[in-house]
């Protein structure tokens, strides 16, 4: 078998270190990073990955312990074998007979997860359960490799393997093979994200990664992180003149420049310890906060402030409050409120006074915000056993559910034009009533007014959870959101 190993490598290609061809494929293969585009491009020939040898074009960097890499991938044209492939790798070294995991889509359609427990040995399958995928995750989370794959706007299904040993530093990364030795085919992988996830054992609200602030186009589903921190940022928020992104960081609030994408503090005077719960004005002239206050005990109280910065000013005379909407007249804000261990949504004046209730079924309900005409306040409750979409009146009237499949829904934003919504959705493996930290999670679209039986689209895959779309996050023209997903930093 042809050996081959890192000397033979060519350079960097964005995220990757390195690319090669590994076995003895016919024509040298290629690949590159579109940055406009956020586009990965790579081309090779070889016969085939499979029995105890392959040949392919992988592009990779080296990577210890645990790994996520997911991608949207796509072959290029008709295709001459209906067995190429394209997808995501991890692999112990780079000889041709090297152990390894990896998710591949073929051009026929097949999906399926692919290993070789042994160098030299024979390669294995699991297919996947769906066909014609376009969404791909390959990760290793201790002993366990899992394989997910979704077809665009659909949620993962997902493979497990536990009992191949790779070692602790891989060769992790995406390739492409012809299957057929006298040709080049050709795969672009978009969206993809390599994430080092959070230990198995952290402990929430002591233990955090680092986050990457990411604005994503809602109709082309093009992703592009504009910020990486290693400290926990969260809940991103668009001014209305569209210009800065205002997100909490260790309790602090920050302004992002979009233009020149450079941070700075947003003055919130003696309120510093500020969670993800912050919330402008229809006009974008205030800012309204949830501060966890040393006066009443450390819990969340809701003050406002003008957007510029200021001294606060207390609204809620009870807490726990968090903050999630105001009313587009700038009259009320509305909140999740703790009431003698009971959560419910209530409302209140702006200038403070008496807490109106809305909310007083079993469960918990959670993430009120205001349509921009006013006319419904949207939710998340578990009232139905899941934690689903709801709307109400702003009096606490007419409740009605919205969202009905096996998914847990939280915190729905409404597009500026009234249309659309935009939320954050757990596997049915979290609790309903939890929405914790560093999950796979799906952001997720749907109309206002959904026709029966349909089921939402699926408009990201991501790594993150607790933070990453808390607040109000459409850009004001209505072509993106903006949310935060998570990772160590790679380098």
């Amino acid at each position: 078998m042809l050996m081959t190993t890192p000397v033979a490598a060519q350079h960097a290609v964005g995220v990757f270190g390195d690319h090669i061809d590994i076995g003895a494929v016919a024509s040298p293969g290629s690949a590159s990073f579109d940055e406009a585009a956020g586009e990965y491009i790579v081309s090779s020939s070889g016969t085939n990955m499979w029995f105890d040898e392959d040949q392919f074009h992988f592009v990779w960097r080296r990577m210890s312990g645990d790994v996520i890499i997911n991608a949207m991938a796509n072959l290029v044209g008709e295709g001459t074998d209906p067995h190429r492939k394209a997808g995501i790798m991890l692999r112990s070294n780079l000889s041709d007979s090297s152990r390894y995991v990896g998710i591949a889509v073929h051009g026929d359609g097949l999906v399926s997860m692919q290993f070789r427990r042994e160098d030299g040995a024979e390669t294995e399958e699991v297919q996947s359960r769906i066909s014609d995928a376009e969404a791909i995750q390959l990760s290793r989370h201790g002993g366990v490799f899992s394989a997910s794959a979704a077809r665009s706007g659909e949620v993962y299904t997902t493979d497990h393997i536990a009992d191949i040993d790779l070692g602790d530093e891989v060769y992790a990364g995406i390739f492409v093979c012809a299957h057929d030795n006298t040709v080049t085919e050709t795969a672009t992988f978009r969206n993809v994200r390599v994430t080092i996830p959070a230990a198995v054992d952290f402990q929430p609200y002591q233990d955090y990664i680092g986050g990457n602030l990411e604005v994503l186009d809602v109709e082309t589903g093009r992703r592009e992180i504009v910020m990486r921190s290693p400290n926990a940022i969260q809940a991103p928020n668009w001014t209305p003149d569209g210009e800065t992104l205002i997100y909490n960081e260790n309790g602090l609030l920050y302004n992002f420049d979009v233009e020149t994408r450079t941070s700075s503090v947003l003055d919130t005077d003696f309120a510093t310890r500020n969670n993800n719960d912050h919330v402008l004005s229809f006009d974008g002239t205030k800012i309204a906060i949830s501060h966890h206050s040393a006066d009443d005990d450390g819990q969340s109280i809701i003050y406002w402030l003008p957007v510029e910065g200021g001294t606060p000013t207390r609204v809620t005379p009870l807490g726990p409050s968090y903050l999630h909407g105001w009313s587009p007249d700038a009259q009320w804000l509305t909140y999740t409120g703790g009431r003698d261990g009971v959560y419910d949504i209530y409302k209140i004046p702006i200038e403070g006074g008496q807490e109106v209730q809305l909310t007083d079924e079993p469960g918990l309900d959670d993430g009120p915000e205001y349509s921009p005409d006013g006319e419904y306040i949207y939710f998340n409750s578990t009232r139905s056993g899941k934690m689903k979409l709801w709307r109400m009146r702003p009096d606490g009237s007419q409740p009605e559910q919205l969202t009905f499949d096996e998914m847990n829904d939280w915190f729905p934003h409404i597009s500026p034009d009234g249309q659309t919504i935009v939320f954050i959705s757990y596997e049915p493996t979290v609790a309903p009533s939890d929405h914790p930290w560093y999950k796979q999670v799906y952001l997720r679209k749907v109309p206002v007014n959904p026709p029966e039986g349909v089921r939402p689209e699926v408009i990201a895959y991501v790594y993150g959870g607790q933070g990453t779309i808390n607040v109000p996050s459409w850009s004001p023209d209505g072509r993106y959101v903006a949310f935060v997903s998570n990772s160590d930093p790679l380098d």
